[in-house]
């Protein structure tokens, strides 16, 4: 009997657990193959693909991001191989598999639930050791009749599924994400969240986690990516396995994490002083700080307490935060998003995602959908229109502060601009910022071509001659000194105000020459030849004080030509370089 287990990722670089997990589980039973393809993927090369190995029966890992190619897939893969039993499995088919069953007459088997004991189980069948009738968790056919067995009891010791990371392949793994979990359920009862629907919180044992991530640690994978989805609610596991990867930092590895800000204590925020830059993201759902929005969604939350932790943790520029804002959640109407988003924003957090809500099966959203007037896309991922408190013309609105909000704010490549901008001119409310550019963005045809790095620099610069119109030469310098601390060019658009400086070349590498200059602002190249030297550092004069600018948005502006030196580190996550006013 040949068993394949497959999925749709949405990227290359992402990796599913899930079916690792399934092979894994029925090991000792079966030699089952696993495949992974993208949603970006021809889906006849899939087909193909799968199709030349004459499988019995196919297990499709199925998301809100993949069900509709899977679909296609299972329908087409029936037709050429109809003897072939196709299987769905995942949280797309889990709350309504017999109403799925009924609508996909070339599904065999539905498995509802977590996965692994119910894989199992379906294999003991498949090889005539367990009667189908006793495979809970299984949806199936029997003749003309769709049969739903009774739930799958949880499986409470998660220690019990082999690891998948015991013999791992690092190739396997290289340039991609290796999404891990040290527990399954959540503490909350947030209702567009499907943790809501699995009571209580399991967790694999701390040596088991230790094991795993060593072996994840030796093979060099570039991101662990946790999914639990409140990493730290039990804080002393939390620190423990922090502490663990700190000591055991390869220099390389990178971890990722969904954290409650407010449940992280004094103790805790101490011990993340001490993180090496980088090694550590959290990503922290906020969704809305309107409280009668989140008492709906039954979301518990401290703002004040988030505050203080998001900005003590910014303030160690160690640890990138990731904080997430929903729109369309019920009572919070668009000047409600506004404040929202404000408070927020106002955090100087390095990204802010504006999600929308998806309305997903499964959860309490769905069943006060009416109540809240929501009309939604009835196909995944099942986002909002319009609701009784944000109209679709507004929900279009916040879907075009979005995009500038990615391509301006959460890039990375504007940060002065931003931070000049908002802070001088729109201090009372950043929302109105990316509202206002966003309306000029669209008046102009601009969300509707693709835009070049160099567009969208010369966008902004338009904008603000145009829009605000208040020292236009010295935004000028300032979003010159954006694009170029970037990264090493020599290639300035013609657009930035350029300066001309007597023998500018000559004097530069003159520069780079003296050892006493190079201990005082480039220690790392000291006695190396000048000529190595300008791969690394860019110099470029500026008509005003823009690295006293850079250190303090709200210094005073002065009129002084001043050469910058720009030192480039990839390495590093808040600033790709390091900037010096010098003298040459």
């Amino acid at each position: 009997m040949k068993i394949l287990l497959t999925t749709l990722n949405s990227k290359f670089i992402h990796t599913n657990l899930a079916i690792r997990y399934l092979k894994e589980f029925v090991r000792d039973l079966i030699e089952v193959d696993m495949k992974e393809y993208t949603i970006n993927n021809d889906l006849d090369y899939i087909l193909k693909d799968i199709y030349k190995n004459e499988y019995d029966i196919i297990l499709f890992s199925t998301y809100i991001w993949n069900i509709g190619d899977i679909v296609k897939l299972c329908d087409n893969l029936k037709k050429i191989r109809p003897n072939t039993k196709i299987a769905l499995g995942g949280p797309e088919v889990s709350y309504d598999s017999y109403e799925a069953m009924k609508k996909y007459d070339f599904v065999d088997y539905i498995l509802y639930g977590e996965g692994e004991l119910i894989f199992r189980d379906l294999v003991l069948h498949l090889k005539g050791k367990k009667e189908i009738k006793n495979v809970d968790g299984l949806v199936y056919r029997q003749g003309s009749e769709i049969i739903a067995n009774k739930p799958m009891e949880l499986l409470q010791n998660l220690d019990e599924i082999p690891s998948p990371y015991e013999n791992l392949n690092p190739k396997e793994y290289e340039n991609r994400i290796v999404y891990y979990e040290s527990s399954r359920g959540c503490p909350f009862n947030c209702q567009y969240c499907l943790s809501s629907t699995i009571p209580g919180l399991r967790y694999f044992s701390l040596d088991r986690i230790k094991r795993d991530l060593k072996a994840l640690i030796d093979a060099r994978v570039s991101q662990i990516k946790f999914i639990d989805r409140t990493f730290n609610a039990n804080k002393k596991v939390a620190m423990e396995i922090m502490d663990f990867l700190m000591k055991n930092d390869n220099g390389y590895t990178t971890y990722h994490f969904e954290v409650t800000a407010y449940l992280i204590d004094d103790k805790m925020i101490e011990f993340l002083a001490d993180c090496k830059e980088g090694l550590f993201q959290f990503e922290i759902g906020v969704q809305s700080t309107n409280e009668k929005t989140l008492d709906a969604v039954g979301r518990r939350d401290d703002f004040k307490k988030l505050s203080h932790v998001v900005q003590t943790v910014a303030s160690y520029r160690n640890i990138h935060q990731h904080l997430d804002l929903i729109a369309g959640l019920p009572y919070e109407d668009y000047e409600s998003f506004e404040n929202s988003f404000n408070d927020v924003f106002n955090l100087g957090i390095e990204h802010l995602q504006l999600g929308f809500l998806k309305m997903i099966k499964g959860t309490g959203m769905r069943k006060v959908a009416d109540e809240h007037g929501f009309k939604y896309k009835d196909y995944a991922p099942y986002e909002f229109l319009y609701n009784n408190y944000i109209s679709y013309e507004e929900t279009l609105k916040l879907k075009d502060i979005e995009d500038i909000l990615e391509r301006y704010y959460n890039s990375k490549n504007f940060v002065l601009s931003m931070r000049y901008i908002i802070g001088r001119f729109y201090k009372q409310s950043p929302f109105k910022f990316f509202e206002t550019f966003a309306k000029y963005f669209d008046e102009n045809g601009y969300f509707d071509l693709a835009q070049g790095k160099n567009q969208l620099y010369k966008i902004l610069l338009d904008f603000y001659n145009e829009k605000i119109n208040i020292d236009n030469d010295v935004f000028n310098d300032i979003l010159k000194y954006d694009y170029i601390s970037l990264g090493k060019t020599s290639n300035i658009p013609q657009f930035f105000n350029k300066l001309d400086v007597d023998d500018f070349k000559n004097r530069c590498h003159v520069f780079l020459q003296d050892n006493d200059n190079l201990s005082t602002y480039l220690p790392n190249f000291v006695d190396k030849p000048a000529k190595h030297i300008i791969k690394y550092v860019h110099f470029e004069p500026f008509k005003f004080n823009i690295v006293d600018l850079k250190n303090n948005i709200n210094t005073e502006i002065r009129e002084e030509e001043n050469i910058v030196l720009f030192e480039y580190d990839d390495k590093k996550i808040f600033e790709k370089s390091k900037t010096h006013k010098v003298e040459i």
